[in-house]
């Protein structure tokens, strides 16, 4: 493919295979690995207790936005969390809607779009002839705007652009000065899997037969240390299986301390919820969600339907595995900044890939 990645790297063996389903609240905690606990702490400037009964909101939380988008329909306009004062949030379009949400147990947030409108206006700026100073937009659910990144100097060709579009203004926010994201690519050394005997990537999550990753990683038909790529979606998406005959998969991701952190499942987080990334070059790091199906225009390509995130990320963590607690939320695409400064990076979600290849997550 062109294309050589480095990154997070997960190990994996055949325990029973399940597929997640919302956790209860004590499920949210039980067997969290407690590096994992305790990088979270370090990003909410808490301690271990404070990190465990963030878990237990979001998985609360969770139950609570199904519900939200279940009663307020094509009102709906979006949920997210306030994890300092133990709140979800959910914006609508009617004063019906927004009772609905307060009776599902959401503070609600009146918007003039509803999520269906503004993922409509991402859709149209996807099918459309975007500059190449645009390099990404994503749907900002507690702004009700979809935000659309613009690299230094590129102020008035994106607004020209996006007047063309014929949008509600109020449904568009052009953000300025960004940096444009890129795969995380690199071929420094580090406990993964090589592909073609030459450029490296890391193991995103265990599924039985194999592993998904990144889909920059390879294409399908291409080796790895570990077996064969059985299937690759790149641009567009951003993943890809590989099948390991003669190998054991296990439902855990490497801590790089000599121990593993078990995957209990791959319920999907919340709009501000706390996940925590490890990567073979920079560790764990963790974040906040901002943003579900983002697109994101690479060199290589555009990629859609990707998680953005306030993670940190650097070369050498592509392919790597995305997790709320125990819950599995993805594998690293790409991203800009560093660990240094901060950053942005986004992430295909695992459910996806499971859907799309017909896998089954592999759980400890």
């Amino acid at each position: 493919m062109g294309i050589t990645a480095l990154g997070l790297f997960l190990t994996t063996a055949a325990t029973a295979p399940a597929l997640a389903q919302t956790p209860a609240p004590d499920a949210a905690v039980d067997g969290v690995d407690p590096q994992l606990l305790d990088a979270m702490a370090a990003e909410l400037g808490t301690d271990i207790t404070g990190a465990e009964d963030v878990l237990r909101f979001q998985a609360d939380a969770t139950g609570t936005a199904d519900d939200v988008a279940a009663a307020t329909g094509d009102a709906f306009a979006g949920t997210w969390l306030d994890e300092t004062t133990r709140t979800v949030y959910a914006a609508a379009t009617t004063d019906t809607a927004l009772s609905a949400a307060a009776d599902a147990g959401a503070v609600p947030v009146a918007a003039a779009h509803s999520l269906d409108d503004l993922e409509a206006i991402a859709a149209q700026l996807e099918s459309s002839s975007v500059p190449d100073v645009i390099p990404s937009w994503w749907i900002d659910v507690a702004s009700n705007d979809v935000v659309v990144d613009v690299v230094a100097g590129g102020d008035q060709a994106a607004a020209d652009f996006v007047e063309t579009l014929g949008v509600p203004a109020d449904a568009v926010r052009l953000q300025t000065g960004v940096e444009a994201p890129e795969t995380l690519a690199t071929i420094r050394g580090g406990i993964a899997y090589y592909i073609n005997n030459q450029g490296r990537c890391s193991v995103g999550f265990a599924v039985q037969g194999g592993f998904v990753t990144a889909g920059h990683c390879g294409d399908v038909g291409d080796s790895t240390t570990y077996g064969t790529f059985q299937g690759s979606s790149f641009p567009g998406n951003d993943y890809a299986w590989v099948a390991t005959p003669g190998h054991t998969p296990v439902g855990q991701v490497d801590d790089y301390a000599g121990g593993a952190v078990a995957v209990k499942g791959s319920t999907q987080a919340a709009v501000g919820a706390t996940v925590c990334r490890s990567g073979s070059t920079t560790g764990w790091h963790c974040g906040q969600i901002q943003a579900y199906n983002s697109t994101v225009r690479y060199a290589e390509g555009t990629v859609s339907g990707l998680i953005r995130t306030t993670v940190c990320a650097e070369p050498g963590d592509s392919g790597g595995s995305l997790l709320a607690g125990n819950q599995a939320q993805g594998v690293t695409s790409g991203g800009s900044g560093n660990c240094s400064s901060g950053g942005t990076t986004y992430f295909q979600p695992v459910n996806e890939i499971l859907q799309n290849y017909g896998l089954r997550l592999l759980t400890s």
